[in-house]
């Protein structure tokens, strides 16, 4: 996808099986062309990498190799090698919150950083929580990593909204976590929301009331969805979600039945 000057490249590092109770007690099974054959939820765990300029910017870091009966990653360094990438040819790290799903690949488990000449960025409000405070659970060398890349200085914390590169800003989008934040990609008139887990799926759109099971602040989590759905209404903005399927983009189409529209490439409808 290209956003004016910006190439934007989405990355999969596995795949993700909600559990039965992902969101409450809603009926999956009234939305059957969510599921797959067996009847489950099963979605990208997705990350994207954005060309600004002479700058490679990773959005998320996938959840790294796990495999259990909730994830199962690993893929994302083989998907940057398949396209030319290193990880010492990464500029800056934004994540979108510090659930395990967006930071696995941050830090190994010697708690050495994967990405070692970039710089991280994170919500301050997401690092009280999950690294400070330790409210949120997070893997112990993940912490301890992510500390010592702090006291090296290469730990940005945001607190409202940042640009951090050409065209790359983040936003804060709190409520799934208490730093979480949307990454906006502007060029011109042109702009694309990469939205983390602002937002887990379309189907959203329709079920307004469908809530995850991991937001920290359920009704301010529905706010902040309902204020994205609203700018994806916007002419020319386009956008797509860490676990949307096959993380294609689309944007919000408006009127009576507001609906979620799929783009197949370039451009919108």
């Amino acid at each position: 996808m290209r956003v004016g000057d910006l190439d934007v490249q989405p990355l999969i590092d596995g795949t993700f099986t909600a559990p039965d109770d992902f969101f409450g007690d809603a009926d999956l099974a009234t939305h059957p062309d969510i599921l797959d054959a067996d009847g489950r939820l099963r979605l990208p765990i997705g990350c994207f990498l954005v060309r600004s300029g002479e700058r490679l910017v990773l959005i998320d870091a996938g959840v790294g190799p796990l495999h259990d009966d909730t994830f199962d990653g690993g893929q994302l360094l083989e998907a940057l090698d398949a396209i030319g990438v290193g990880t010492g040819d990464i500029d800056l790290v934004v994540c979108s919150h510090l659930h395990l799903d967006h930071c696995g690949w941050l830090i190994d488990r010697n708690a050495q950083p994967v990405f070692a000449s970039a710089r991280l960025a994170v919500g301050a409000r997401d690092w009280s929580y999950f690294i400070e405070d330790e409210a949120g659970f997070m893997r112990r060398s993940i912490r301890a990593g992510l500390v010592d890349v702090a006291e090296a200085g290469r730990v940005e914390l945001l607190d409202g909204d940042a640009e951090l590169a050409p065209g790359v800003t983040v936003i804060a989008a709190p409520g799934h976590t208490p730093g979480h934040g949307c990454v906006v990609l502007s060029s011109g008139a042109e702009r694309l929301l990469l939205l983390g887990d602002a937002m887990h799926c379309p189907v959203q759109l329709e079920e307004s009331d469908w809530r995850v099971m991991a937001d920290v602040d359920a009704d301010l989590a529905a706010r902040t969805r309902e204020r994205l759905w609203r700018e994806l209404e916007g002419e020319g903005v386009r956008g797509t979600g860490a676990h949307f399927p096959e993380l294609r983009f689309g944007r919000v189409l408006a009127g009576s039945g507001r609906r979620w529209w799929t783009l197949s490439g370039p451009g919108t409808p």
